[in-house]
């Protein structure tokens, strides 16, 4: 007799490098939506993240539910693998080999590519112990590595978001078509990413890479967008390193500011390039023009988006931002570089700009348009942005789209 009972959907385990923290509203935001989907989720980390990324209540609750494989009990760590291995001896073996076999050349390499085998271990056997189904993961890089050698010692399958734009830096370098292969699905966050994974991988598993896009939620949707102030204020948001490209953005600014041009950039986010930003708003006598805000929360960053004209993002090299989806939402267009998977939602002169990525004059020129704009055309703008983000990025109906390939048959 055949039972027409749904089944229930399997118990998930999501694992990143370092979850929980500032930058990540879109993974938690995924996790919070299949957990409200009825799938039960458990998050690992390789390590947790720095004090100041606990920028939120929410953070911090992930973060206290969170196991860490790094957590400073190195002999737990070990611990834990030697009973996989004992237990599970041709499972470990196998894992081990086929680590040296994805590590690059050279002795580092092939000793680091050891201790993601020792993690991998340790971690399938608390895969185990929660009776976990499938183990997904975030990002292309070492923590993917752990998950494709863990899912091979547990005998589960597992898959993988890639978001860009690091893994399509070195691809060969962390074996992406063989993560590819090996995987039981991967998701692109953008029409680009997915023709990026395609590749560095055969032909014949491009049908097991889906565009599944980043998302926001209701915090940022269902609202209708509020007027667009007359005020003339900028803000630029992300991690404050090379390839957002705000040093140029910097540069931008203070040559408008020559101009006689009156406004303001707050700059939201840290990172390793602050002192030479902060060095250059002082040579360039932007004290007072451009802010360095630090870290916000998603409450304190909608307020900054709302106050403001538009969102800036001159990045070299992306995704595709969630702020981005962020600001559009909230019904502010974006002024950013033409690359990656942003102009898939970015529509120059439909709900923002586009300019060349590493220009400063098609910068400059992309900043005086945004402060030059009437607020009638930014309402426009914004409008069209916020209908756009509804269509194609709310959080709900693309976690819809990953519970499918979750409850999908292992051998489908």
């Amino acid at each position: 007799m055949t039972s027409n009972a749904t089944p229930d959907p399997p118990i998930l385990a999501y694992l990143t490098s370092a979850y929980a923290r500032a930058s990540d509203t879109f993974i938690r935001g995924e996790v919070r939506q299949l957990r409200a989907l009825g799938f039960t989720v458990h998050t690992f980390s390789i390590r947790r993240a720095e004090a100041e990324q606990v920028i939120s209540e929410d953070v911090r609750r992930e973060q206290e539910t969170t196991e860490y494989l790094l957590d400073g009990k190195r002999g737990r760590l070990i611990w834990g693998a030697l009973r996989q291995a004992i237990g599970a001896p041709a499972r470990c073996l196998g894992a081990l080999r086929l680590a040296q076999r994805c590590s690059p050349p050279g002795f580092k390499s092939r000793l680091w590519h050891v201790a993601y085998a020792l993690e991998a271990a340790y971690l399938a056997g608390r895969l185990r112990a929660k009776g976990v189904r499938h183990l997904h993961n975030h990002i292309g890089e070492n923590s993917a590595t752990v998950a494709m050698l863990a899912a091979h010692i547990a005998g589960i399958p597992f898959s993988l978001t890639i978001h860009g734009p690091n893994e399509f830096d070195h691809p060969t370098e962390i074996a992406l078509g063989e993560k590819i292969r090996r995987s039981a699905f991967v998701a692109a966050i953008s029409s680009y990413g997915r023709s990026q994974l395609w590749r560095w991988c055969a032909a014949d598993q491009w049908e097991k890479i889906h565009v599944v896009h980043c998302g926001v939620d209701e915090t940022f949707l269902g609202q209708a967008p509020s007027p667009p102030p007359a005020n003339p204020r900028l803000v630029s948001i992300g991690r404050l390193s090379e390839q957002k490209g705000q040093l140029l953005l910097v540069e931008a600014a203070a040559m408008v500011a020559r101009e006689g041009t009156k406004f303001e950039l707050v700059l939201i986010g840290d990172g390793p390039m602050r002192p030479q930003i902060e060095q250059a708003i002082r040579q360039l006598n932007l004290t007072g023009i451009v802010r360095l805000a630090g870290w916000m929360d998603s409450e304190a960053i909608r307020r900054e988006l709302i106050e403001s004209r538009a969102l800036v993002m001159p990045s070299f090299a992306e995704g595709l931002p969630v702020v981005i989806m962020e600001s559009l939402a909230l019904g502010r267009p974006v002024l950013s570089t033409a690359i990656a998977g942003i102009p898939e939602l970015v529509r120059d002169g439909v709900n923002g700009w586009l300019v060349p990525a590493g220009s400063v004059c098609d910068l400059v020129d992309g900043i005086r348009r945004v402060l030059a704009a009437p607020t009638s055309e930014l309402d426009r703008m914004g409008r069209a942005g916020a209908d756009a983000v509804s269509r194609e990025h709310n959080a709900a109906t693309e976690a819809g789209k990953l519970a499918k390939l979750f409850s999908r048959p292992i051998d489908d």
